[in-house]
């Protein structure tokens, strides 16, 4: 259940130039060094990493510190600098986890299905019926989709590929080592998925992000434009539409796998602010998870941040 940034020039040749090939180099050359790391160092290395280092240079703290000043303003500057340095160290750490393949899929491989709709999920199995798996970026988004997998289950995902198109095929790598199949945004991916989604298959989806034509939903109590195509899918294809989470516990490395009971059928955006709510529900529990970088609430003006921020 991977999301990046749209691929540049994804219409024309898909050619990068000679700074998105030194990039390129550059961070291959950084993955390869960090994986000679024990499982258990460079996990939370890579944490440290981000946190310390790559959000502030970034400009993520400050991102992070607005959305929670924008939806959260009970929060106290403790509470907020807490989380500001919580968001990318869970960041960092999924990095690596995806890159990290066997020894990834290995910390969650043998984790049992927990929550109200984990029997509805395995019936659905058993019974080869169509799956929509809805998440969002919290915890490790991967973590499901690797378990699920490891269980027998056939789970493909949608992705966004990456900006770099040199890197991209070496995030397509990483992220297939988890599981296949996959399918690229567009309508080549779409076809595929769906034809897979039709013989009975799960496809995973992050409904999470700022969508400039998805509907005026509400998260956190602000509006929130949320893509509806998760429940329209459902809908077209009577399939079972299911919240799931990867949870990261408190040692950093181990994870908890909820499935929260699915969403009855209805109207697209009823359907829709059900997932919304089962994610804000989540986060509220545990909100250094959530990706609070990402520009949610386009909408809502970001208010003045105290030097305490």
């Amino acid at each position: 259940m991977a999301a990046k940034k749209p691929a540049r020039g994804a219409k024309g040749s898909g050619k990068g130039g000679i700074g998105d090939y030194l990039v390129n180099l550059a961070l291959r050359a950084f993955f390869a060094v960090a994986l000679l790391l024990p499982y258990r160092w460079r996990v939370p290395f890579f944490g440290w990493l981000s946190a310390h280092i790559i959000a502030p240079l970034a400009g993520y703290r400050r991102r992070i510190s607005e959305n929670l000043a924008r939806v959260c303003p009970e929060l106290s500057p403790a509470e907020r600098r807490r989380i500001m340095r919580e968001v990318p160290d869970n960041a960092g750490r999924t990095l690596i986890e995806i890159y990290s393949g066997q020894e990834f899929i290995d910390r969650v491989k043998d984790l049992p299905l927990e929550g109200p709709g984990a029997k509805a999920l395995e019936e659905a199995h058993r019974a080869n019926r169509p799956v929509i798996l809805v998440t969002g970026h919290f915890g490790n988004y991967d973590a499901p989709r690797a378990a699920l997998i490891a269980r027998g289950y056939r789970v493909g995902a949608i992705y966004m590929p990456m900006s770099n198109p040199f890197f991209n095929a070496h995030y397509e790598r990483a992220i297939s080592r988890i599981g296949q199949p996959l399918f690229a945004r567009g309508r080549r991916g779409l076809a595929r998925m769906l034809k897979f989604l039709r013989a009975g298959g799960m496809t995973g989806f992050l409904v999470d992000q700022h969508m400039r034509h998805g509907a005026p939903l509400t998260f956190f109590g602000h509006k929130a434009h949320t893509a509806l195509s998760a429940a329209e899918m459902a809908l077209k294809y009577d399939a079972l539409l299911v919240p799931i989470y990867g949870i990261r516990q408190e040692n950093g490395l181990d994870f908890r796998i909820f499935v929260d009971a699915p969403i009855p059928h209805g109207d697209p955006e009823t359907m829709t602010q059900a997932l919304n709510d089962s994610l804000e529900a989540l986060v509220r529990r545990h909100m250094g998870q959530w990706f609070w970088i990402h520009r949610r609430w386009k909408d809502v003006p970001a208010p003045a941040l105290s030097g305490s921020a």
